[in-house]
């Protein structure tokens, strides 16, 4: 009887950091060296820049280059532990875990969640909800009120299943090596401003209950994020 392999998919961000590390393998980029810019790598490579930072931070997180945000990204070689020690392959459960698949599952369940929220949310809920978005421009820690206005409008939703996944997305985020990679590189307090400026009509429309209203804010908000990543979370982005 005749047998099939195995499929394995490889995501498209894995597959330009396997072609970036193989030149710089071969020397065609040494050590110290800076690589071409994104969008001359994108182009060289007839993929999207997005993609190529998604293979650029991977790199990074394995030790092969040296991102530095304003000056370019730096040839570094295998040198770190990390990747001198577990080979040129080295943490993939961390890589796999993609920031644009992380942005683009949230994208399909959290409009949904602020939807259903405007429609079932309690004044009791609406005002943790506020106090959340308020007490974030000027914190010291403004991811963990931003954190908490997600979840809080994921509870709200009265869909005990529709909270849990978001709680899940989140915890998946939270281990992403790419995702926290990305948010060390390009989230400061004008991003924070930024996601605060975006809270403040998703949280009138839970407010006033419009519940239209709360998911193309929710929707705006999150899509905001995958700008100033510089990354893309639409449903028909390169895979």
């Amino acid at each position: 009887m005749p047998t099939l392999e195995p499929i394995n998919v490889s995501r498209l961000y894995r597959m330009i950091a396997s072609q970036i590390k193989e030149k710089i393998r071969s020397g065609s980029y040494r050590t110290g060296e800076r690589l071409p810019a994104e969008r001359e790598l994108a182009e060289m490579l007839a993929v999207s820049r997005p993609s190529v930072r998604e293979a650029l931070i991977a790199l990074e997180i394995e030790g092969w280059v040296d991102v530095r945000v304003g000056s370019g990204v730096y040839v570094t070689g295998p040198q770190s532990r990390l990747a001198s020690s577990a080979g040129p392959m080295a943490a993939p459960a961390l890589l796999d875990m993609g920031a644009a698949d992380l942005l683009q599952a949230r994208l399909l369940v959290e409009p949904h969640c602020a939807e259903l929220a405007a429609r079932h949310a309690t004044p009791d809920q609406i005002g943790q909800m506020q106090e959340a978005a308020l007490a974030l421009p000027g914190s010291e820690q403004p991811f963990r009120h931003n954190d908490r206005l997600h979840l809080l409008i994921a509870e709200a939703s009265g869909n005990a299943a529709l909270a849990s996944t978001v709680q899940h997305l989140w915890a998946l985020g939270e281990r992403s090596a790419i995702f926290n990679k990305l948010n060390q590189h390009f989230v400061y307090g004008q991003v924070w401003e930024q996601a605060h400026n975006e809270h403040l009509p998703l949280l009138r429309a839970l407010q006033k209950h419009q519940p239209a209203a709360a998911r193309r804010a929710m929707r705006d908000h999150l899509l905001g994020i995958s700008r100033r990543l510089g990354l893309d979370a639409s449903e028909d982005r390169e895979m």
